[in-house]
């Protein structure tokens, strides 16, 4: 053990902040277009429907899972500024990519999934970026240095969809750069800015990111990552096992609260626009302002969270989560008599009248209607009657809506930032990377199932069963919680080296 210097700390920190970087720039690439790709989708290729919209929300989750491990394996055993630069690299010429997505006659439906598939795959380095900053930090320091990580991470979902909502001020036609064969509008400029921010994050990553390591007491590693995860070099410090079923609960814990915010996150517009009659454009407004302010109520959370698990501990936060995000879902249930306005598809675009949405946003924000100039040519808009439910489910009534995204924007943060610590508390000292790897490939297998398991049970069935069933899968995950609750305690405090 070597006493750390002022600089090594200094030195230490600031890489940490490259790596809250990274973080903010990952979630930034996923959000930027999560409110539009649906209309864009019908825009570039009229033979997608909401079933397949599904799978270009998954694709980003399926390219995360497959490079999580495989960037935490690299990060293991080389430098992890190798997998930092080369993972976002990828992320960059994918962003360029679906910025031309509308340019081939046809199939843009499967080249826009190839886009979203590599962001993805170059979102695998949030393993790298949790995995150092696990071993970077003591045991003290550990929960704020996590709630500081999914900070920047929840920023990032902030300002996606801020950058997004700025961006429709372009408007869906936008500016043609022929030389270029390049279409600038509200859908490919955000893409384009998340590539400079890419590019930017990898100048930083060379000019300041430096290796660090520390073991939970805070002391300094000679070595910085040389020793694998099978390794016995160590062992004074990691001399005993790992709890593996701590382990694997904190697996699916994780993968229930990513799965049911994804299901959240994609089911926002397309619910939006057939229960309020949104159309394309002002489903993006309103729903980025939204998941805005969520992202806002987050960020106050994870600076909260820092400071009451120091007094209730990381496990009881946890539950309380999970319990919130219950609720509300619960509340999100359809109740009442009203059905909503219904799209029939006989009828012609010019003659279809709906209800202003500024009438029924009024109470909230007071924006007026002519903020969102219409084109001249009407789009259809309602509850689409191939949907059969439509014709017999209840609205979710605006209040039912804003009530519930206020209760899972205070529950999801919770359960993400505490799963987190507790499953790097429970691995110990040493090298973390392919653990932190299959943590993030679960949530990727989170993010794959729940686009695709609301996008088919909701089209087919309505959001009272798509719904309902999510409410049961947070009430199995609580039961699992209470099972293994003593087991979920750190290494050290384990072999009795540290007192809880």
């Amino acid at each position: 053990d070597v006493v750390e210097t002022q600089e090594h700390y200094k030195s230490r920190w600031r890489s940490i902040w490259i790596m809250y970087l990274t973080m903010f720039l990952s979630s930034v690439g996923f959000s930027i277009v999560i409110m539009s790709v649906w209309p864009y989708l019908q825009k570039i290729d009229p033979t997608a429907d909401a079933s397949f919209l599904g799978w270009i929300i998954a694709s980003y989750s399926i390219g995360q899972m497959v490079a999580s491990p495989l960037f935490g394996l690299w990060s293991n055993y080389r430098p992890r500024r190798e997998p930092l630069v080369i993972s976002t690299a990828i992320s960059v010429a994918a962003n360029c990519l679906y910025a031309y997505v509308h340019v081939p006659r046809s199939h843009n439906k499967y080249y826009m999934l190839t886009a979203r598939a590599l962001v993805g795959f170059g979102a695998g380095n949030v393993a790298v970026v949790r995995s150092y900053i696990a071993g970077a930090t003591s045991l003290t320091e550990r929960t704020s240095a996590m709630a500081n990580t999914s900070a920047c991470q929840a920023v990032g979902f902030i300002l996606g969809p801020v950058f997004q909502t700025c961006f429709t001020l372009i408007g869906e036609e936008g500016v043609a750069w022929k030389f270029l064969c390049l279409q600038l509008n509200m859908y490919t400029a955000p893409v384009l800015f998340g590539a400079l921010l890419g590019v930017i994050n990898i100048i930083l990553i060379f000019a300041i990111f430096r290796e660090h390591r520390v073991d939970d007491m805070g002391r300094q590693y000679k070595s910085i990552n040389s020793d694998g995860e099978g390794s016995d070099v160590l062992h004074q410090n990691t001399e005993g096992g790992i709890d593996h079923v701590a382990v694997i609960a904190l697996n699916i814990l994780f993968f229930v609260i990513l799965f049911v915010f994804a299901v959240f996150e994609t089911i926002a517009t397309p619910l939006t626009m057939d229960m309020y009659s949104w159309t394309r454009k002002e489903a993006v407004f309103y729903n980025g302002i939204i998941l805005s302010a969520i992202g806002i109520e987050s960020v106050i959370v994870f600076m909260v969270v820092k400071t009451l698990s120091k007094k209730t501990g990381e496990r009881a936060i946890l539950h309380a989560g999970l319990l919130i995000v219950l609720v509300g879902f619960f509340i999100l249930l359809p109740w009442g008599k009203k059905l909503p306005n219904i799209q029939w598809q006989e009828i012609k675009n010019n003659s279809i009248s709906r209800t202003a949405p500024s009438e029924m946003l009024a109470p909230f924000w007071s924006l007026p209607e002519l903020q969102l100039p219409s084109n001249h040519t009407a789009e259809p808009v309602g509850c689409p009657v191939t949907q059969s439910w439509c014709l017999n489910t209840p609205m979710i009534y605006l209040a039912q809506y804003i009530s519930s995204d206020v209760l899972i924007g205070l529950g999801y943060p919770v359960c993400n930032v505490m799963s987190y610590t507790l499953y790097s508390k429970v691995l110990g000292p040493k090298p973390q990377g392919v653990y932190m790897g299959w943590l993030t490939a679960s949530g990727s297998g989170a993010r794959i199932l729940g686009p695709v398991f609301v996008s088919q049970i909701y089209t087919h069935l309505g959001p009272r069963w798509a719904f309902s069933l999510i409410c049961g899968v947070v009430v199995v995950s609580l039961l699992l919680l209470e099972i293994v609750y003593k087991r979920l305690i750190a290494f050290s405090v384990r072999y009795g080296r540290m007192q809880e």
